[in-house]
């Protein structure tokens, strides 16, 4: 329906005075014509002007000078629109060869094109058996391992800079190519999932053009810092609200993550010898709207782009009028090969037409020279010479400056000590010498938005009338058979009906594994506290320039490995920041390390965040690095990084932390491989107790599949200084109740699955431990040494134990205690002996990290 005057002129109004607009809003801007469409233009205009203004770059009109490699034209989609996608017989092979594209990228080089615009289509050897044989025969696994290669030869034999567009990809497939690719892209198009879902439907049969779908790639870019390029598709079926939509939709994206470098407004052009080709071609006045629409909607800091080789030559001056601030790639060698029909406009006439609009028009780079100048967190260390070598200072490329080849390789070849080592002399009593790292306002995202979000997130859903004594007869009988209704009832009990459940959990725990408690004399190393993942809960980690920041030295790591050994330790925990800069083999370089100073050192090493981060520096599959890493030294891995294992709360926790499902994909292929982990939780933040529940049970199906998990550790959320509660965010972590509710529901809901359930003294305190000691916990987990983490985050509790004060702690609830391994075995007499009899510099003698 076609929105009336009134409301169109309702809606000018309101943007005109910059009022946030909604989708029946925007719907009314979208159907402007003749003076309603000129204001609108002119309101657009302005925006952009002010955003230019801003930026420093007033009257510039940018675009990137490129060279379209058309990596292969097979695609597993059928778009009913596109003339780029065919089929196997039509082309001499199914990929570029590597010399072909070098071939492509040299030219372009040598006419002073800087970026190389890598388009291809779906993942093709999922449709056509042809382009399957051709990987195996190059020795390519996939497509994405082709396009990595690819990108790594044309960044380091021509120095162009690849911009990569794949099409839909996966967390962990956006981490692996983020490292040979200063920036990358995927179209929206739109949020109309009945254009997909639908018989006729310009994207039916498409499995890559599910809206949901593309929107999870939007955002797993936005997650891992990637400069995205993204758009909609005007035209093609959709009516005025579903534009509106789509436009909402990337607003969304953009604020929620600032990696949206530009957005493309493109008009559909109807191509022969598609099914589609019947189809009327996108009319200018509703072209004019939207790209007007866009800039209204997306607001002055957007870069709005519309292809100048989609509309004729003498309209362009309209779409700057409408707020365009950017042309995009424009090639003086390779043609446009998704609309071949159109050429692109010399560059000379494109600078004419800009000028003739009262613009100057300058050339970028393939990553918008907001994220060139900013480089951390956008840009891999291993691309930065290659930028550098071609940006100016104000970000934009340096005009007539010609790419050349340089190597692609890893930072420093070895860690280097840098920054404080011996933080336990400048905290102060909260944990920190500044309650907020450097890039508090911007490195978390727009914290409103994030407010909104863990509302949603933490509201508990009403119990669904199961009675909690029934649910304790259930319990009784089979605690692991607890329905979920019945688990949710008794996560939330109080009074006696929580006293009963603490008393059935620790006779479960005194059936299954007796009354001694156990605990391991560890050594927590944090090699580095620098941090670019962004996680809005820690309070750990740190810019590379800030006053906290440290990194240490393989051989440090390898010293405090040997005093820990000398004074009666039998394990070493490590971790770490996720520093871009470390070098590919670090994470195999610090296990060798801690072997080299104590051979016979249980090394319990790497959250999964870390797992995955080295296996996008490596270049190896997830099974290859994970039995890497088993061969240099890890004996297991941490189950940190699950914080909750629930998207929607992830994401207000962690921004740009990995998603359960990759989590567990960690997890389970270690297990594989032979390498035990543990399970965590942390709790008391922006989650609820059917979280927990929900956490809990999935563990639990975790370990019927793999039996890996050696325990579970309950990690209550410290709240002081960590940012998501400094912003407000945040509650003040788990409330007494919650704590002895999480370790007896985590006895009961893990019976027969996981054995052990560990308290966190540095969390809980002696007393919290004594408490939930009686409620179904058999383990009082490590001495530690020293524990940088929590301590940051505000503990009270201190960073070490000795041996006699574990004792203590389970003495004071009638327990007694025994010395084990990480994965629960034995400790040999002669090892449990020098711990005890170096008990006092367990505590004391070593420097805090």
């Amino acid at each position: 329906m076609t929105a009336t005057p009134q409301a169109v002129r309702r809606a000018l109004a309101r943007a005109r005075d910059g009022k946030s607009l909604d989708v029946a809003e925007v719907s009314a801007l979208l159907d402007a014509r003749h003076d309603d469409l000129a204001a609108l233009m002119s309101i657009a205009a302005s925006l952009r002007d002010q955003g230019l203004e801003s930026a420093g770059r007033p009257g510039v009109i940018t675009y990137s000078r490129k060279v379209f490699i058309p990596l292969t034209r097979l695609c597993r989609d059928r778009c009913h629109y596109c003339t780029f996608a065919t089929v196997p017989g039509r082309l001499p092979a199914p990929y570029l060869s590597p010399d072909e594209v070098l071939e492509i990228a040299r030219r372009g080089a040598a006419l002073g094109c800087k970026e190389a615009l890598f388009t291809l289509g779906d993942r093709p050897e999922e449709r056509w058996p042809q382009a399957a044989a051709w990987l195996e025969e190059q020795g390519y696994a996939d497509t994405l391992s082709y396009v990595r290669a690819m990108a790594v030869r044309v960044l380091e034999e021509t120095g162009l800079l690849p911009h990569l567009n794949p099409g839909v990809m996966s967390w962990s497939e956006l981490q692996r190519l983020k490292p040979v690719a200063p920036s990358m892209g995927m179209m929206l198009e739109t949020t109309a999932t009945r254009l997909w879902s639908e018989p006729g439907g310009p994207h039916f049969g498409s499995p890559d053009k599910e809206p949901a779908v593309r929107v999870r790639v939007i955002e797993d870019a936005g997650r891992h810092a990637i400069p995205f390029t993204t758009g909609i598709l005007v035209g093609i079926g959709e009516t005025v609200e579903e534009r509106a939509e789509s436009l909402l939709e990337l607003r969304r994206l953009s604020r929620t993550y600032g990696h949206v470098q530009e957005v493309i407004v493109q008009n559909f052009r109807a191509k022969p010898d598609t099914a589609m080709r019947d189809a009327d071609d996108l009319p200018l006045d509703d072209y004019l709207a939207a790209v007007a629409t866009a800039r209204v909607v997306l607001g002055p800091r957007a870069r709005v782009q519309a292809p100048p080789n989609l509309t004729d030559e003498g309209e362009l001056e309209l779409l700057l009028a409408a707020g365009v601030d950017d042309w995009g790639g424009v090639s003086p060698l390779t043609p446009d090969h998704v609309n071949p029909e159109r050429p692109w406009p010399h560059l000379d006439d494109l600078a004419a037409r800009t000028a003739a609009a009262g613009f100057v028009l300058r050339e970028r780079l393939t990553a918008h020279p907001e994220y060139v100048r900013r480089e951390d967190p956008w840009l891999d260390p291993r691309l930065v010479p290659h930028v550098r070598a071609l940006a100016g200072s104000d970000g934009l490329a340096v005009e007539g400056r010609s790419p050349e080849g340089l190597p692609w390789q890893e930072p420093d070849a070895a860690l280097v000590s840098s920054g404080r080592t011996d933080l336990h002399e400048t905290v102060d009593t909260v944990g920190r010498s500044g309650d907020r790292r450097s890039d508090f306002d911007e490195v978390y995202g727009d914290w409103a938005e994030i407010g909104e979000r863990a509302n949603h997130t933490s509201g508990a859903p009403a119990r669904l009338g199961s009675d909690v004594r029934s649910a304790l007869r259930s319990a009784e009988r089979e605690p692991s058979a607890l329905t979920d209704d019945e688990a949710l009832a008794l996560m939330t009990a109080e009074g006696e009906a929580l006293e009963a459940l603490c008393r059935l959990a620790d006779d479960v725990r005194r059936d299954r594994v007796g009354d001694v408690v156990t605990y391991v004399v560890n050594r927590n190393i944090n090699f580095t506290n620098v941090c670019y993942t962004g996680c809005r809960f820690c309070a750990f980690a740190q810019r590379r320039t800030d006053v906290d920041a440290y990194s240490l030295s393989y051989d440090e790591v390898a010293d405090r490995a040997r005093e820990a050994w000398d004074v009666g330790a039998t394990e070493v925990c490590m971790q770490g920041g996720i520093d871009p800069q470390l070098p590919g083999t670090a994470y195999l370089d610090l296990a060798r390390a801690v072997k080299r100073g104590a051979p016979d050192l249980h090394l319990h090493a790497y959250s999964p965040m870390e797992v995955v981060n080295g296996v996008a520096r490596t270049g190896l599959s997830l099974e290859e690095f994970l039995i890497a890493v088993k061969e240099a030294g890890v004996d297991s891995l941490p189950g940190t990084a699950a914080e909750i294992l629930d998207d929607d709360v992830r994401w207000v926790l962690t921004k740009g932390k990995l998603p359960t499902a990759q989590w567990i994909e960690v997890v389970q292929t270690a297990h594989r491989v032979g390498i035990p982990t543990t399970s965590t939780m942390m709790y008391g933040h922006v989650d609820a107790p059917h979280h927990w529940v929900a956490h809990l049970m999935l563990l639990a199906r975790l370990q019927e599949e793999s039996g890996g998990f050696t325990e579970f550790v309950p990690l209550p959320f410290v709240h002081h200084n960590a940012p998501i509660y400094l912003a407000g965010v945040a509650r003040t972590g788990p409330t007494a109740r919650d704590n002895r509710a999480v370790h007896a529901m985590a006895r009961l809901l893990l019976d027969g699955r996981i054995e052990n359930i560990q308290c966190s003294w540095v969390k809980l305190g002696d007393e919290g431990c004594r408490t939930v000691l009686a409620g179904g916990v058999n383990d009082l987990g490590g001495t530690l040494m020293e524990e940088t983490i929590s301590r940051m985050a505000g503990s009270e509790f201190g960073s070490a134990k000795t041996p006699a004060e574990i004792a203590a702690v389970a003495a004071g609830a009638g327990r007694p205690v025994r010395q084990r391994t990480t994965t629960y075995g034995a400790v040999d007499a002669e090892r449990s002996a020098a711990a005890e009899g170096r008990g006092g510099l367990l505590g004391a003698a070593l420097p805090l990290v």
